[in-house]
């Protein structure tokens, strides 16, 4: 399949900018091999350059790693220290894109995300949703980001066995982004 183009799609060209009032940048990983956990970060920023050509355009996202929340206080504590991101050391995690590719009819974005100073490949498969304007005169788009991850390739280690078998956290982590962009 060809890529559609902006136009198609109803975006317009240019600069959009992640309203963080409007998204959420959340995450889901087993629990001692029952249940999910899910949590979420509360400070981000990032952009959006739309080329006509979407396959052109580029994604760059910065979060604060301490603004991490699973609604758990301790758990929380324990997901900033140096046992998994190490929020003192390594403030941010980032992402910045380096191709966007057709998949059916939504398309892949592929890019390098950064966490605990480690940088890895991953794929997400995304979706763009609709644009429409909003009740400043301004434009937003909306766009779905989803991918599973190794949390043991950007160094967070820390696993306990369970006398029963497995591990306290499971290694693999979904990863969940909806975004509100702004047209800037």
């Amino acid at each position: 399949m060809s890529a559609k183009t902006a136009t198609e799609l109803g975006l317009q060209t240019g600069k959009w900018t992640i309203d963080p009032t409007h998204s959420q940048i959340g995450f889901s990983a087993r629990h001692m091999m029952v249940s999910k956990v899910r949590g979420f970060f509360t400070e981000f920023s990032g952009d959006v350059e739309v080329a006509e050509d979407l396959t052109q355009s580029t994604v760059s996202v910065t979060i604060q790693s301490a603004s991490i929340t699973t609604r758990q206080t301790d758990r929380d504590n324990h997901v900033r220290s140096a046992d998994f991101l190490d929020v003192e050391n390594h403030p941010t995690l980032t992402f910045v894109s380096q191709s966007i590719s057709p998949k059916g009819s939504d398309y892949e974005l592929t890019g390098a995300l950064t966490i605990r100073g480690i940088t890895n490949p991953v794929t997400f498969d995304l979706e763009f949703d609709s644009t429409g304007p909003d009740a400043y005169g301004g434009v937003r788009a909306g766009l779905n980001a989803s991918t599973k991850i190794s949390r043991k390739a950007f160094g967070l280690e820390w696993n306990p066995a369970l006398e029963t078998g497995g591990f306290v956290v499971a290694d693999e982590v979904k990863l969940e982004i909806e975004v509100e962009l702004v047209k800037a």
